[in-house]
């Protein structure tokens, strides 16, 4: 690949949630290239997960199906999904902490999707056909997927993948029915991982979150517990889309559960255990869980057990009141001390601090809001660029009141909950903070590149 010049006024994105999409439709509309890299098969992020968005009850895919449409349509923006960042190597050494130098060179990696996305029509024929059935991540364990399959029904692009450790034919040289019944001949057993080298003068790091592994709650089930899910699951529930089709039905035999307690604070806010920072959005969408429980079956019964309710943001207070006063969601202010399961049911045990008394609910399900954490891969991506991090793992702005999408390393940005728990307007409001201050170091490239060419 040939060097550009020193200042290449084009952008790296790493990550395509709301974030990372929102930050390259900025720039690239501003007439900029941007490289997007995902390290899924298809963009969307968590946001592809969700059912509705707080406080207004929206379709969250009809806010996000036009954004991953026109991202992966965008003459300036240069996708890569099923991809990841291998290295960062800076050009030249920044003149001073407040310009970048000559900009960044990143290896990618494309797995091999054994897929020839250039011949692939996305018919859907070979899922059809594949007799290799898993559980899927994307429907938090509670669906199955094909061997070969995408993400979702909406996905961006709409191009398959082999999920080589569950193939037939990787695992024992047999099946092959994808091959056979597809249209176009877009099966490719011997496709190799593609290493692609780009240059850019920008970094936005938008790696988003994961989630509290119920694993490491013992006392709430530890995962065991086949009714006990995170909200994540939940919102799979609720999807039309999801594994039930928008039925709320619970795991273990598929019944409709008529009471239904929700814990908020799972692993969060806990020194002495687990995290000992808010998770920020918990409150807010475990109201909206609820309320849409109440939505969908009628008759059932909800229970919140919180800690206290942290709604600042346009109508989340009204909207937690409404959940109370409208929707009969019954709060109890206090802890969870353990959950189990007895005769068919969830047991929850807990006590409600405002009426000093214990309580115990034979609940049918139950929702845990657990902590947020960052992404394994953003770790890798701090140590490649030098950043600073917290003890946790979250990216750390130069000063999060003033310049909140800086990094101590010039030319490197940060955008949504890669610095930690956000909702999602703002996510949206600070990754295109993030892509505003890429735009104005690439103005400043510009100008200089035309006073020198007079």
């Amino acid at each position: 690949m040939t060097d550009q010049p020193s200042t290449t006024p084009r952008a790296l994105i790493v990550g395509a949630g709301i974030a990372g999409m929102q930050a390259a439709l900025d720039i690239a509309n501003a007439g900029y290239d941007v490289v997007l890299v995902e390290r899924l098969p298809s963009i969307g992020g968590r946001m592809a997960q969700l059912s509705e968005t707080f406080p207004t009850l929206d379709c969250a895919q009809c806010i996000l199906t036009p954004r991953t449409v026109e991202v992966g349509h965008h003459e300036h923006i240069h996708l890569y999904t099923y991809s990841e960042v291998e290295a960062i190597t800076p050009l030249s050494p920044p003149p001073s902490m407040e310009e970048p130098g000559g900009g960044f060179r990143v290896r990618i990696r494309r797995r091999a999707a054994y897929v020839d996305w250039e011949k692939c029509t996305g018919c859907g024929f070979c899922q059809e056909k594949c007799p290799a059935r898993v559980d899927s991540d994307f429907e938090r364990q509670m669906g199955k997927r094909k061997a070969i399959y995408t993400l979702s029904p909406q996905a961006v692009p709409n191009k398959p993948v082999i999920d080589r450790e569950h193939c037939i034919f990787f695992q024992r040289g047999k099946c092959r029915a994808c091959e056979r019944f597809c249209p176009v001949g877009a099966i490719d057993y011997e496709q190799k991982d593609t290493v692609i080298e780009e240059q850019v003068g920008a970094i936005i790091l938008a790696t988003g979150f994961d989630l509290y592994d119920l694993s490491h709650m013992p006392d709430y089930g530890g995962g065991r517990v086949p009714d006990v899910i995170d909200g994540l699951a939940f919102e799979r529930l609720l999807s039309a889309s999801g594994p039930t089709a928008g039925k709320v039905r619970r795991p273990s035999d598929g019944k409709v559960p008529r009471e239904v307690v929700f814990v908020q604070c799972a692993g969060s806010r806990d020194p002495e255990k687990h995290m000992p920072y808010c998770s920020k959005v918990c409150c807010m969408y475990t109201a909206k869980q609820a309320t849409l429980y109440r939505h969908r079956v009628h008759d059932g019964q909800a229970y919140i057990f919180y800690i206290d309710i942290r709604a600042a943001g346009k109508r989340y207070d009204e909207f937690t009141q409404r959940a109370m006063e409208e929707e009969q969601v019954v709060y109890l202010r206090g802890k969870v001390s353990r959950i189990f399961r007895q005769d068919g049911k969830v047991m929850v045990w807990g006590a409600d601090t405002l009426s000093n008394q214990q309580v115990q609910i034979a609940a049918d399900l139950v929702v845990v809001a657990p902590a947020f954490l960052p992404r394994p891969t953003t770790g890798l991506l701090t140590e490649m660029l030098g950043l600073s991090s917290d003890e946790h793992g979250w990216l750390l702005p130069v000063d999060s009141n003033i310049h909140p999408v800086e990094t101590n390393r010039p030319g490197v940005f940060l955008a949504g909950a890669a610095t930690g728990p956000m909702d999602i307007p703002e996510t949206v409001a600070h990754a295109s903070g993030a892509a505003a201050q890429v735009l104005k170091l690439f103005s400043r490239w510009h100008k200089a590149s035309v006073e020198q060419g007079r």
